[in-house]
């Protein structure tokens, strides 16, 4: 099925650049097929699971459509290089449609991104890093924190979003966002009928600057069982709540980038992982890591303007996310690398990270938490 899918868009590929856009049909004309990805090369020293290896840190195809006047819609699919299971390796990121009619008021409808963080919404190319953040990749629905899929920051729902207030320049001051959503990740229907409500505004009191506060108030659920502290074995619906918030800010213009948000939890979470539906049987809860958990990330992108104007950028990062929102279960990253943009639609990207590690994984290493990364990646647009 997935090999006849793409050959079905490498088919629409060629029709579009064989023929001149006025000889296409009609439901052609409507629809624009883009993408990216991105190589990358990683080394790390980290004791008990060094690492040095070249990989495809992702690669996606992006099919959008203007059906009419007022509705855009979207389906992007996505593959990691990274997967045990190449089989695994393609899936469906986001099918959704918005109305677009209003600047004050625009409907989503499908599967796309939660309305949390600025990050989030990032291309991953344009997020500047070898990773987004580890309090967003935790917190945000990536490789979330709670056990649900790995939805790359995205669930199923319906979304409002709009922009108000004028000013003289004739930009918008003020913007919300606010959604409903399933509560269990990308292509997973809802288990305990209850849905998160999650949501956002900041505003723009200058050019270039923003700054937001964000909300979310929901639940991850599983059907399956769990022994309680008596050894008692129970089967059932087992709902976890989870309460999160986070403030940000960031100000990009004259080519500088820079941006900073923090984010707090409170919500248990599932012993395993949902990596296979045999996961979602377990509803053992990881009563280790405690219900609460926070980080903090500081970012910088600064052109070279002096040796190569808008090509050439210097970056640094301080990144911490504590697992159990305290010192002794936090992991930093202090990151400084360049990026040299090629071309329009090809850069390279040069990282070291100096990690600390205090996480459940080097508990045991009481001295061994310092260890170091180097990440190289060819990223690229079509």
């Amino acid at each position: 099925m997935k090999r006849k899918l793409f050959l079905l868009l490498a088919a629409i590929c060629v029709l579009t650049s064989a023929q001149a856009e006025d000889q296409l049909p009609a439901w052609l004309k409507m629809i624009k097929i883009s993408g990216y990805a991105m190589g990358q090369y990683q080394y790390t020293s980290q004791e008990g699971a060094k690492a040095n290896t070249f990989a495809i840190r992702l690669g996606r195809v992006i099919i959008d459509a203007h059906p009419s006047k007022d509705w855009a819609a979207r389906v992007q699919f996505q593959y990691n290089g990274n997967t045990a299971d190449l089989t695994q390796g393609i899936r469906v990121v986001d099918v959704f449609a918005e109305w677009q009619h209003f600047d004050f008021l625009k409907i989503k409808a499908g599967q796309f991104k939660r309305a949390f963080t600025f990050e989030n919404p990032m291309n991953p190319i344009d997020q500047g890093f070898m990773s987004y953040s580890q309090n967003v990749s935790k917190l945000a629905g990536f490789a979330d924190r709670d056990g649900a899929v790995a939805s790359n920051g995205r669930d199923i729902g319906v979304q409002l979003q709009g922009d108000f207030l004028k000013n003289a320049n004739d930009r918008y001051l003020l913007h919300y966002q606010i959604g409903v959503y399933n509560g269990q990740g990308i292509n997973t229907k809802d288990v305990d009928q209850q849905k998160d409500i999650i949501g956002g505004v900041w505003v723009m009191p200058v050019k270039g600057l923003r700054i937001g506060a964000f909300g979310w108030e929901g639940s991850y659920s599983r059907k399956g069982s769990w022994t309680d502290e008596q050894g008692k074995t129970h089967k059932g619906l087992r709902k976890l709540p989870q309460h999160r918030y986070a403030f940000s800010a960031e100000y990009k213009a004259n080519d500088w980038t820079l941006r900073s948000e923090y984010i707090h939890s409170t919500g248990k979470a599932f012993t395993t992982t949902y990596k296979s539906s045999a996961d979602l049987s377990n509803a053992n809860v990881n009563e280790a890591i405690g219900s609460k958990a926070d980080g903090l990330y500081a970012l910088a992108i600064a052109p070279l303007a002096t040796i190569n104007k808008q090509k050439l950028y210097i970056k640094a990062r301080y990144d911490v996310y504590r697992e159990s929102a305290d010192w002794g279960t936090a992991k930093t990253y202090y990151e400084a690398g360049f990026n040299y943009l090629i071309s329009k639609n090809l850069q390279i990207n040069l990282e070291y990270a100096r990690v600390n590690d205090k996480s459940r994984f080097n508990r045991a290493l009481s001295d061994k938490h310092d260890y170091n990364m180097v990440d190289c990646e060819l990223d690229f647009r079509f």
